[in-house]
């Protein structure tokens, strides 16, 4: 901390030159994740917006890099890019099998990627919404926790077009382009935008002599159009694709960034989508919104599973490799019908609307090895797994809200949601050299909502008070695992939370905080277990439900205008959670303890500082507590406690900017993903491995733009 203190320094020091400039107040933020769009301070519920600013800033990449900046909101590795998320602690760790139930929604421009999060790639997005707490009234089912919204820039009626360009360490370049325009004969505008990003990875493979088996191939192309038909109707279209080649090669058996593999792996996914969203108030003088999105998503995910090669394991014959493949493809169309907002005091204001997805899912999973003991003949450990499988699952839903200005200053909401759920899952083929076939099915009925009061305090400030409820549906858990613990039923979330939302006196700054109490009933668990100790490709997990847990924090943000050319903020996190502890992989009673990937805390704080000659700088500090890497019936391992530093510096105009940025500027190692289990011949010893996030790297870009 004291280094970073000294790091902020010259940032201080300019903003005692700038105080002599009269700072802005801070604009309006907007949420449009909500049913209704909303002032931020407006909203009954705990909600950060990441706007431009931060998105497009030098060095960020991709969602990865901005997730410190949210309270409470953290994810589990396990792979090249971020998929599994969990807010306020509760979300996957990994979701391989084929029956996808995720607890965060996840949406990029109206396609549902919930669980395949990969392609959230930064170039060119606007902003990302991330809404803290159930969201049964919401978006139902997948977004027990919470949800995520990434939305990229919208069409502009001015033609321009800009380019950017950027180098760094570990063989990282980047290229993109976008051009936005109008079409006036049709009363609209469009956008195009296309990056490239490459890196050799921050692995070394020591065995093959390579240092991108674990590299980053990533390609994101998104056009938009917009066609205003009238004053009171607007259609957007987007069209998505995203290709990530990369490779996988990210576990080295003595926790280092030097790997021994022979067979690295990867980890891709190739993704195509659209979106298309109408609004119009030209029927009957209210508010239609029917969204429809279609996702194509082919992805692969393989690994070398001993993590050696022949020399480092001789005198044994130990190999084996994985691969997961999943084809999915979802639909969904929402439709919404809402009044006009309510205004004065007695007002009320309601909306209705239906929605239904359609997700089918083709999986192919490959295990191939071989185990053999020169002291011992007679062992064979051949594995030669192949399975098969098809999953569908379809949602229903119905879902109303009602707004009610009490008074002036005092005004109340009331949501309600009734989704039902249908899955099928079937499968066949070989495990562990016996026959495989499954036929599975389920149905969920789930009642979801949220009932809030909120009082605006004084002309600046807004106080609430909310009781929610979330769902997630039941399922089954697949592959060679007993019979008894096959499926696992509906998990419901209880959400008490108070919040207040200000702007400062003089509107230069804005903080909010929020408290918050969950309770959860039937409480879904994920746990892994070795069904063979000298096969690391048995390794399975398994879903089950514990009787109860909760999960109670406080969230705060603050931003302050300090100067014309100093901004200041942060954001805090504190979280405390307890889970029944359930049954361990022996069968002995497990404690009740914290749960998984959920630190007590999570902070952050930056400065951003901008002069009006040009020069710019920004630094951005975070850290986290240490936390389980599973759960009571896994092990009681943990991540050990991190902070990490970014900064950039630089020069910008009108129409161009030049930026140096250095990611992890202290180069802290940290884990982002721990398994423990028998990996290492010849006495299989249970051990803990760990995946390490990125250290430090060091890069610039350049910008131009047009006008």
């Amino acid at each position: 901390m004291f280094r970073v203190r000294l790091s902020a320094a010259p940032l201080v020091g300019a903003a005692m030159i700038s105080l002599a400039y009269g700072a802005e107040p801070i604009d309006e933020i907007v949420v449009t994740a909500t049913l209704r769009e909303q002032a931020l301070s407006d909203v009954p519920a705990s909600v950060t917006v990441i706007g431009p600013e931060v998105t497009g800033a030098a060095g960020r990449q991709h969602i990865e890099d901005v997730i410190a900046l949210v309270p409470n909101l953290h994810w589990a590795a396990g792979s090249s890019r971020p998929r599994y998320f969990q807010v306020r602690g509760i979300g996957e760790r990994e979701q391989y099998e084929g029956a996808p139930n995720p607890s965060v929604g996840f949406l990029i421009d109206d396609i549902d990627f919930s669980g395949i999060g990969m392609a959230a790639t930064l170039f060119d997005v606007g902003r990302i919404e991330v809404l803290r707490g159930p969201q049964g009234a919401r978006f139902g089912a997948n977004a027990l926790a919470g949800l995520i919204v990434v939305q990229g820039n919208e069409p502009e009626k001015v033609a321009g077009y800009s380019v950017e360009a950027g180098v760094a360490e570990f063989g990282a370049l980047s290229t993109g382009f976008v051009a936005t325009g109008p079409i006036e004969s049709l009363d609209s505008s469009w956008r195009l935008s296309v990056q490239r990003q490459k890196g050799d990875g921050f692995m070394r493979n020591a065995y093959l002599g390579r240092k991108d088996t674990n590299d980053r191939d990533e390609l994101t192309g998104r056009a938009k159009w917009r066609w205003e038909a009238s004053e009171d109707t607007v259609l957007d279209v987007t069209l998505l694709h995203a290709d990530l080649e990369n490779g996988y090669d990210a576990w080295a058996i003595d926790n280092s960034r030097v790997t021994l593999s022979d067979r690295p792996g990867e980890d891709s996914q190739r993704a195509t989508g659209a979106s298309a969203r109408l609004t119009t108030r030209a029927w009957l003088g209210h508010t239609l919104t029917a969204i429809a999105s279609y996702l194509d998503s082919k992805s692969r995910n393989s690994f070398d599973a001993d993590w050696g090669n022949a020399e480092s394991w001789s005198p044994y014959t130990y190999d084996y490799f994985q691969s997961v493949d999943r084809d999915r493809t979802t639909g969904s169309v929402e439709v919404r019908l809402a009044s006009d907002e309510a205004q004065e005091a007695g007002d009320m204001a309601w909306l209705v609307g239906v929605y239904a997805l359609q997700l089918d899912e083709d999986g192919r999973d490959r295990l191939t090895g071989v185990y053999a003991d020169p002291f011992d003949p007679a062992w064979d450990g051949t594995s030669d797994d192949l399975l098969a499988s098809a999953y569908e699952a379809t949602n229903l839903a119905m879902f109303a809200q009602l707004d009610q200005q009490l008074t002036e200053r005092v005004r109340w909401s009331l949501g309600l949601r009734f989704e039902q759920r249908d899955a099928e899952y079937r499968d066949t083929g070989s495990v562990g050299g016996a026959p495989q076939v499954s036929d599975l099915s389920s149905r969920d009925r789930m009642l979801g909502g949220a009932l809030s009061l909120s009082a605006d305090v004084s002309d600046r400030s807004t106080a609430y008070v909310s009781l929610s409820r979330g769902y997630k549906a039941g399922g089954f858990n697949l592959g060679a695992i007993p019979d008894e613990v096959r499926s696992f039923d509906p998990e419901y979330l209880w959400n008490l939370e108070s919040g207040l939302k200000s702007y400062f006196a003089d509107g230069r700054g804005y903080v909010d905080a929020a408290v918050f109490y969950q309770w959860r009933d039937d409480l879904q668990v994920r746990t892994g277990r070795q069904l063979d100790p000298m096969n690391p490709g048995t390794y399975v997990f398994v879903t089950g439900n514990l009787a109860s847990g909760y999960n109670a924090g406080v969230e705060a943000s603050l931003r302050y205008n300090l100067t014309p050319a100093l901004t200041l903020g942060g954001t805090l996190g504190l979280l405390r959670t307890k889970a029944s502890g359930g049954v361990s992989e022996d069968g002995a009673a497990a404690p009740s303890r914290e749960q998984a990937h959920a630190p007590e805390y999570s902070a952050s704080l930056f400065a951003d500082w901008r002069h009006p000659s040009g020069f710019a700088a920004r630094i951005d500090v975070s850290a986290k507590d240490d936390f389980y890497f599973d759960v009571p019936t896994d092990h009681d391992k943990r991540a050990s406690a991190y902070a990490i530093a970014n900064l950039k510096l630089g020069y910008e105009r009108d129409q161009w900017s030049a930026f140096l940025w250095v990611k992890n500027l202290f180069d802290e190692e940290y884990a982002t993903r721990g398994f423990y289990f028998y990996n290492e011949p010849p006495f299989y010893e249970k051990a803990l491995y760990t995946q390490l996030g990125e250290p430090r790297q060091v890069g610039v870009t350049f910008s131009w733009r047009m006008p």
